[in-house]
C-alpha cells in the first residue's frame, strides 16, 4: 500500500526492498503489476491519484511517472504493460475507451475491427512476447490482435457477461501465422471453465501462468500445460496424411510387424527424395537404436551413430521441472532456459551437466553457472573468509568468462569486506579491482593496485578520488609514500592547478622547483611590478637551493 517493493528469491529468503516514490506515501497503491522485458524485471503501479509510475529494471532503479489521463476520475477497469520497440508503455481501459500512455503523451486508441456493440472493456491480457493482445468486454466479446493495435487476428463471443477470474494471452505464433492460430490461443477462466471454441472443465480452482510457447495450469493437486499442437505433428497424425513424416511412421509400424509394406513406404519416400523432410519431423519413437540404422540403410542414407541420433532418456530424479522443447531452447535461438531455472534452484551440478550435454559455449554455460555458485557461496556465514575465498578459487581457477570482481561485489553487499578483498586478489584486471576497492573505502590499496597496473588513467582516477576524500595534509602525505602517483599528480597540477603545485613544492622544501615555478609565473604577470616581484621570489628560492648560476641568470 505504501509503495514498498520487497524482493525475495525462490527460497523465500529476503534480498532487499525499494520504494516506488514519495507520491505513493500520500495516495497509496491501488494496483500493481510485475512485468518482464529485455531490460529485466519491472514493476508498474497505479496510485490513488489515478497516476501510473513504473520502473523497467528493479536492478537498475529508475522511476518514471507516466502522463496523466485527462478527466480520469475513477480507476480504470483494466490495464496492462506493453513493450514496443524497446519502449515500455501502459494501455488502460475506461468504459469503452482505450488510452495509451507513453513517455510523453496520452492518446486514445481504437482496436481495428472492434464491433461497435462490443461493450465496455473488463479485462485485457498481453502475450509473453508482447506481440499479441486480447480484450474482453462486458458482453462476452473477445477481440484478439497485434499489441500495436494495427491488426485484428480474430474475434468471438464467449457468452460470459461477468468479469473473468483471469485471462491470459499466449504467444500467437510467427508474424504470418493464420488467424486460427491466434483464435485457439485465447483462454478465459471463470467458475472452473475454459471458454473458447470448446470448453475444458477443471476440477478445482486453478491459476494460469503464460509461458514462451503455452500456458501452465496450476492447481493445488495438478500442473498441466496447454499449448498449440505443432504443425509437424498435425501433418504426421492427420487422417490419410501422405506427409513424409507420416509415411516414415507407417514404415516403422510395418517394420515392427515384419511386413514387406515397410519397404514399400520407404521406397516411396526414397523415390520422391523426401527422406530429408521425413526424418527431422518423425515421432520420437522412430529415433530408436533398433529401427533407425536399418531404415537409414534401406534408404541408402548414412547410418547415424546412436549416441548422436538418440537423446538419452532421464530416469527418476528428485528435482521435477516440467519444460517444453521451447523452454528448453530446442526450438529457439535464445539461450536455453533449463540451466537458468536449475541455477535459480541452486542445482548447480545438474545445470553444468545439461550445459555440457547441450554443448553450450563455456562462457554461456559452465562459466555462468560457476559464477552464480560463487555468488551463493559468499553468502554462507558458517565458513571463514579464507576458506570461502580458497574454495572459490579452487573451483573457478582461470575459467574464461568469470569475473572475480562481480563475486567480490556480492561479498561486499553481504557485509563481508575482507572476503571481497581476498577475492579481488584473483581478479587479473586492475580496471575491475580499483573501482570496487574505492567503493569499499580502501583507497590506499586501490592506489597501489592502480600503480601496479601501469595504467596512468587508472592512477589519476584514484588520486582525484583521494583528493576529494581526504583533507589536504593527509592527501599530500599519502602521495609522499607513492612516488609514481606523486609524479603524475604534479604533471596534472602543472596544467590544471598551479597553486596546488606550489603547495607541493613547499611541503617538500623543493626550493629549486619553487624557483622555477616563480620564473614561470612571472611570464603570466602583465604589470612590470608583478614580474619583478615574481623574479625576486625566484631569486630567493634559488639561493636557498644553493644554485648560484640560476640566481644570477634570474
Amino acid at each position: 500500500e505504501d509503495g514498498t517493493v520487497l524482493i525475495y528469491n525462490l527460497f523465500c529468503e529476503f534480498k532487499r526492498h525499494f520504494s516506488m516514490g514519495n507520491e505513493v506515501l500520500q495516495n497509496h497503491v491501488l494496483d500493481a503489476k510485475v512485468f518482464h522485458t529485455e531490460y529485466g524485471t519491472g514493476v508498474a503501479i497505479l496510485t490513488g491519484a489515478h497516476r501510473f509510475s513504473l520502473t523497467t529494471n528493479i536492478d537498475d532503479l529508475k522511476l518514471r511517472r507516466m502522463p496523466e489521463v485527462p478527466g480520469l476520475q475513477k480507476p480504470p477497469s483494466c490495464w496492462a504493460v506493453l513493450s514496443q520497440d524497446r519502449v515500455t508503455i501502459v494501455l488502460l481501459a475506461v468504459g469503452q475507451d482505450l488510452y495509451l500512455l507513453d513517455n510523453t503523451s496520452c492518446s486514445v486508441v481504437t482496436p481495428p475491427g472492434m464491433s461497435p456493440s462490443a461493450g465496455a472493456y473488463l479485462q485485457m491480457a498481453v502475450s509473453f512476447n508482447y506481440r499479441c493482445l486480447a480484450l474482453f468486454t462486458d458482453t462476452g466479446y473477445i477481440w484478439m490482435g497485434l499489441a500495436t493495435l494495427k491488426e485484428k487476428l480474430c474475434e468471438f463471443n464467449s457468452s460470459i457477461r461477468s468479469p473473468p477470474k483471469q485471462m491470459v494471452c499466449p504467444n500467437c505464433g510467427p508474424p504470418r501465422a493464420p488467424p486460427w492460430a491466434a483464435a485457439v490461443s485465447v483462454m478465459v477462466l471463470q467458475e472452473h471453465q475454459w471458454c473458447q471454441e470448446r470448453r475444458f472443465v477443471l476440477d478445482e480452482d486453478s491459476y494460469l501462468v503464460p509461458e514462451l510457447d503455452g500456458v501452465r495450469i496450476l492447481s493445488r493437486t495438478s500442473h498441466e500445460f496447454l499449448h498449440e499442437i505443432p504443425g509437424a505433428s498435425q501433418e504426421i497424425f492427420r487422417i490419410a496424411s501422405m506427409a513424409p513424416g507420416a509415411l516414415l511412421l507407417e514404415a516403422q509400424k510395418e517394420y515392427e510387424k515384419e511386413s514387406q509394406k515397410a519397404d514399400e513406404y520407404l521406397r516411396e519416400i526414397k523415390d520422391q527424395k523426401l527422406l530429408s523432410l521425413a526424418w527431422p519431423w518423425a515421432p520420437p519413437s522412430l529415433h530408436r537404436a533398433s529401427a533407425g540404422p536399418l531404415l537409414c540403410q534401406l534408404c541408402q542414407a548414412p547410418v547415424v551413430p546412436v549416441s548422436r541420433a538418440c537423446q538419452p532418456r532421464c530416469g527418476p530424479h528428485p528435482h521435477g521441472l516440467m519444460l517444453t522443447a521451447g523452454l528448453l531452447g530446442g526450438r529457439s535461438r535464445c539461450p536455453p532456459m533449463c540451466p537458468t531455472r536449475l541455477v535459480l534452484r541452486r542445482l548447480y551440478p545438474l545445470a553444468i551437466r545439461i550445459c555440457e550435454y547441450l554443448r553450450l559455449s563455456e562462457i554461456q554455460g559452465v562459466s555462468r553457472i560457476l559464477a552464480h555458485w560463487a555468488c551463493y557461496k559468499v553468502q554462507q556465514k558458517d565458513k571463514s573468509d579464507e576458506e570461502v575465498a580458497h574454495a572459490i578459487n579452487q573451483k573457478l581457477g582461470d575459467t574464461p568468462g568469470i569475473s572475480y570482481s562481480e563475486i567480490a561485489a556480492r561479498a561486499y553487499d553481504c557485509g563481508r569486506t575482507e572476503l571481497a578483498i581476498k577475492l579481488l586478489e584473483y581478479e587479473p584486471r586492475s580496471g575491475e579491482q580499483v573501482p570496487l576497492l574505492l567503493k569499499m573505502k580502501r583507497s590506499k590499496l586501490a592506489l597501489s593496485k592502480a600503480i601496479e597496473s601501469g595504467d596512468t588513467d587508472l592512477v589519476y582516477t584514484v588520486v582525484l578520488h583521494l583528493k576529494n576524500e581526504l583533507n589536504r595534509g593527509t592527501f599530500f602525505m599519502t602521495l609522499q609514500n607513492q612516488p609514481v602517483a606523486l609524479s603524475l599528480y604534479r604533471q596534472f597540477c602543472k596544467h590544471q592547478e598551479r597553486e596546488t603545485l606550489k603547495d607541493l613544492y613547499n611541503q617538500d622544501d623543493n626550493h629549486q622547483e619553487l624557483g622555477n615555478f616563480h620564473v614561470h609565473s612571472s611570464y603570466s604577470e602583465k604589470r612590470i611590478e608583478g614580474r619583478v616581484g615574481a623574479l625576486q621570489n625566484a631569486l630567493d628560492e634559488y639561493y636557498k637551493a644553493k644554485n648560484e648560476f640560476a640566481a644570477k641568470v634570474s
